[in-house]
């Protein structure tokens, strides 16, 4: 289970993961720097921290690295949703709290989501007892 990010580091995954390629330091710098004071080494160590992590991975171009996110954000809320979840030590009343918390969007996402799952999982039906046909002998 991924560790939640911290806040310069979700900032530094929220820019590669909206990027969508691969991106330099200088690149990552230059975005934050419009919203504040950084150095050039704070990211590079955040990114070189979010490498040893396995967060991204970086190929060498030149004298620096390009660095790529190696899953998505919604696999990162994902697996924090799920961590936590598991956490409860009553899974059911989480869940039910969790949805409890959750705008009208919200709920119309997680049914959306529900339909997609179904579709692509289905549940196998289970005979009735004493249904279906008798066992070949």
């Amino acid at each position: 289970m991924p560790r939640p990010l911290g806040e310069l580091e979700d900032a530094v995954m929220t820019r590669i993961w909206q990027w969508n390629r691969p991106v330099t330091v200088r690149e990552v710098l230059e975005d934050l720097q419009q919203e504040r004071s950084i150095a050039y080494t704070t990211v590079m160590t955040v990114l070189d921290n979010l490498h040893q992590k396995g967060w991204v991975r970086r190929e060498v171009e030149g004298r620096a690295y390009r660095y790529t996110a190696v899953s998505t954000r919604a696999a990162y809320s994902a697996a924090l949703m799920n961590e936590a979840w598991g956490q409860s030590d009553n899974p059911a009343a989480a869940l039910v709290a969790f949805f409890g918390m959750m705008s009208p969007e919200q709920r119309e996402s997680l049914n959306d989501a529900i339909r997609i799952v179904q579709r692509d999982n289905p549940i196998p039906a289970v005979p009735e007892e004493g249904g279906g046909e008798p066992a070949a002998s």
